[in-house]
């Protein structure tokens, strides 16, 4: 159980019923990938995690329009990272080490093949709610013609008084823009932080977040849960995660973040990541 009591959807050792099914999907899939070296290495560097980490509510799948991306040989993948100061890199040392740069960075360690044209553009601008977000939607994401967006929402709404309906509704319109623009969408919930500990009724978005994402189908990055375990298990210390102000979090919580995406499209698209190692 987390602090809050929701249970959290990262767990540190894998389930002993599942456990041996999982181990046997990851040996199944390196022998898949036996036929190039240089796929087998990348992929397999994120295995352990796979098998250790669920940081979805969601099954595997999902992303459709991601997956069929992926299986056009050649193509290049464009991801948008929509949001607000966590997504813009707030409390990072630089651009380079904010969440969508290390998330970009993992992809294109683990899908050599398409490195090059694998980009994720940050559209992060802090300080935002999801009115702020809604208002610059064509102009920063649907624009760019994402194959795949992560929207990062729900931290300031709290901050700035903002009603949990009118949330509610702001987002379910938001993600609905961008799938009918032919986007994927992943929502990714407020993170756990000292600021958003003293909030009033902060939480609350966050559950929302996931609500949203049950009721359209939606993946939902569990940040909060993944925050919480990084620390209970070692990972890294609080001073580690969390940069001087309390809300953002520093370098390595952002490189953690980013692999930790980068795991779940993996882990989503993996038929096709296998074909592709096959040929």
């Amino acid at each position: 159980m987390t602090r809050d009591g929701h249970r959290s959807s990262v767990s540190s050792q894998p389930r002993p019923a599942s456990g041996w099914r999982r181990i046997a999907r990851s040996l199944a899939l390196l022998v898949s990938l036996s036929t190039s070296s240089t796929m087998v290495l990348a992929y397999a560097d994120l295995l352990p995690q796979v098998m250790e980490q669920e940081i979805l509510a969601s099954p595997a799948g999902g992303l459709p329009h991601l997956t069929r991306r992926l299986a056009q040989q050649g193509a290049p993948l464009r991801i948008v990272a929509f949001g607000s100061s966590s997504t813009e890199g707030v409390g990072a040392s630089s651009p380079a080490a904010a969440y969508p740069a290390r998330l970009e960075a993992a992809l294109r360690r683990a899908l050599p093949r398409l490195a090059g044209g694998i980009t994720v553009l940050n559209r992060g601008i802090g300080g935002e709610h999801a009115d702020d977000m809604l208002g610059r939607l064509e102009r920063d994401v649907l624009a760019a013609r994402p194959d795949l967006v992560i929207w990062q929402t729900g931290s300031n709404d709290p901050l700035r008084g903002v009603s949990l309906e009118h949330f509610r509704e702001a987002t379910v319109a938001g993600v609905r823009r961008m799938q009918a623009a032919g986007s994927d969408v992943v929502l990714m919930e407020p993170q756990w932080c000292p600021k958003l500990d003293a909030t009033p009724d902060a939480y609350r978005f966050r559950d929302m977040v996931r609500e949203i994402g049950a009721e359209l189908g939606v993946p939902v990055i569990r940040r909060s849960d993944l925050m919480r375990d990084w620390i209970a298990g070692g990972r890294l210390t609080r001073e580690e995660l969390f940069a001087p102000d309390g809300l953002h979090m520093a370098d390595r919580g952002y490189d953690l973040l980013g692999q930790a995406v980068a795991r779940d499209i993996l882990r989503r698209a993996q038929p096709v990541v296998m074909a592709q190692a096959g040929e």
